[in-house]
């Protein structure tokens, strides 16, 4: 018997007076944070909300998210978290399709509107029963929304203490859906073992401070598996302190960073150029020589790091960024660059502890070195991090799952040394002329023109090529270059089939919530 909330409990009982969330001037311990938490369990069940039951939580980082989903976990629920961005179709959609009971949402502002969003949602579903709204004013008793109830208002009267109810190891926990890029969006079932081990395994990855601080700067979404594990669960193992920042921005970021004494940073690669940009174009605001003193962490995911981004990074920082590999299916972390057992730029490391990675083709046999070439096929994992499954997919799941082997959908190649290294993801890759194209190669080589900032390559519709190849730049501030200029650049690094003929030049590129590129919106133009 066990519960994720463990996680919080755990941390309550040993240093109760340790900073656990810092979010602007609200500064809240361990003891603080865990009681209002075990009041929205008191809330949930005094709703006729106990184990198995679905609640969904709709909030960015603010200390909401932590209050909600520990207090849900305590009454034996299931959390829902969803995507800030969602409009009320797609949240009556999650909402219909998980079973959710109840909705947590956050009021939002006028630039991001989602609890009207949210509560035009839940008036769509018949098994949403519970409404409760987190207004932008902490401690506000009076919804903006009518008809509304806001959580201080639920919460008055409810006792701060509460029993946890225990579940197996296997029980679900956290429902997440994944982005729906290829079809309508699955929910992975992630049970409460899945989290906690994949949450032990990262922690243990982080380098310690000299001085034993533990402060990780928390902008990856708590709403996304990578910062639910590797920012929240994990900081809450090792008892470290979170600094919520709710929307990325680079300068605000680096402003937190020498305000707090961050320690510790894990972000997407878009995160980590934002905070190249924002160092360069007002150097003198910040202390990096400071920031990257205290700095002693910097974890990359998400996505592909493009090896000139790190680089260029580290030269400006000091500081080396590790890069690791999952995805939402699999709690997320599955490989890392592990310093304590050696790091290759440009690899997703090995597998972490407890999880096997192997090399498939597309009928599941695995792919073996021949000759002098290193294996390339798709990366199938097994281990405690998998997923029991999609829910209410059984058929998708036979697709996916095997002898207890997830495949990832992700093209790599292993070397000798057992590392692996991401080529592409297998439904972006371009057929041109009968030729494949990794977009990510591509990229790699762009990058390090001198004029360019960041770069996507896309395959776009061609009458004799079957494909052709596009790549969508966005220049560094005061930089010129021509399409001929960086076609001619590519040519001469790439094979004669690879190298984009088509270049367009942009001010931004469309990203996630999470800072992925959204590649099929820039192939549908």
């Amino acid at each position: 018997m066990f519960n994720l909330s463990t996680l919080l409990e755990d941390g309550a009982r040993s240093v109760p007076e340790k900073e656990c969330l810092v979010f602007g001037d609200t500064r809240l311990n361990y003891a603080i944070t865990d009681m209002i938490a075990n009041q929205v369990a008191n809330l949930l069940v005094s709703r006729g909300i106990g184990p198995g039951d679905r609640v969904a939580l709709a909030s960015p980082n603010l200390p909401y998210f932590p209050f909600v989903y520990f207090g849900a976990l305590k009454a034996g629920a299931v959390v829902v978290p969803l995507n800030v961005l969602l409009t009320p179709r797609e949240i009556a959609y999650h909402l219909e399709d998980s079973g959710a009971k109840a909705l947590f949402s956050f009021t939002g502002s006028p630039e991001l509107p989602l609890g009207e969003r949210s509560f035009e949602a839940f008036g769509r579903v018949d098994t949403c029963e519970v409404f409760i709204d987190m207004p932008a004013a902490a401690g506000a008793t009076e919804s903006d929304i009518e008809g509304a109830e806001t959580i201080w208002a639920a919460l008055n009267g409810q006792p701060g203490t509460f029993e946890t109810v225990q579940r197996n190891g296997d029980d679900t926990a956290v429902i997440i859906y994944t982005s729906g890029t290829t079809g309508r969006p699955k929910g992975a079932e992630l049970s409460h073992t899945n989290l906690m081990m994949n949450a032990v395994v990262s922690a243990g990855l982080v380098n310690p401070h000299p001085d034993g601080r533990d402060v990780s700067l928390v902008v990856l979404p708590l709403f996304h598996i990578f910062g639910q594990t590797v920012m929240l669960n994990a900081v809450l193992y090792r008892h470290g302190t979170m600094v919520l920042l709710p929307r990325f921005d680079g300068a605000q970021a680096l402003e937190l960073m020498q305000k707090e004494g961050v320690t510790g940073f894990a972000g997407v690669p878009t995160m980590y150029w934002g905070l190249l940009n924002a160092a360069r174009s007002a150097e003198a605001e910040y202390d990096l020589e400071r920031i990257a003193d205290d700095v002693v962490d910097a974890v990359s995911g998400g996505s592909a790091l493009p090896a000139q981004l790190a680089e260029d990074f580290t030269k400006l920082f000091g500081v080396g960024i590790k890069e690791g590999y999952g995805l939402s299916e699999t709690s997320p972390v599955a490989s890392f660059n592990n310093p304590a057992t050696g790091a290759k730029t440009g690899s997703i490391g090995r597998p972490v502890w407890g999880v096997e990675m192997k090399l498939i083709d597309p009928e599941w046999n695995e792919v073996v070195k021949e000759g002098e070439e290193d294996p390339v096929g798709e990366i199938a994992v097994r281990g405690h991090l998998i997923m029991k499954g999609y829910h209410d997919r059984p058929e998708v799941n036979a697709e996916v799952i095997k002898d207890g082997w997830f495949r990832t959908g992700d093209v790599a190649r292993r070397d000798d040394d057992g590392f692996y290294f991401i080529i592409d993801r297998s439904k972006d890759m371009i057929i041109r002329g009968g030729y494949n194209v990794y977009p990510r190669e591509v990229e790699e080589v762009l990058m390090t023109h001198e004029a360019i900032s960041l770069a996507a390559v896309v395959g776009v519709p061609h009458q004799t090529h079957g494909e052709e190849i596009k790549a969508f730049v966005i220049l560094k501030d005061g930089a010129e270059a021509t399409a001929e200029d960086l076609t001619a650049f590519a040519q001469e690094r790439l094979a004669a089939y690879k190298y984009p003929r088509q270049i367009e030049f942009r001010d931004e590129l469309p990203m996630t919530s999470t800072g992925k590129i959204l590649k099929r919106e820039l192939r549908e133009g």
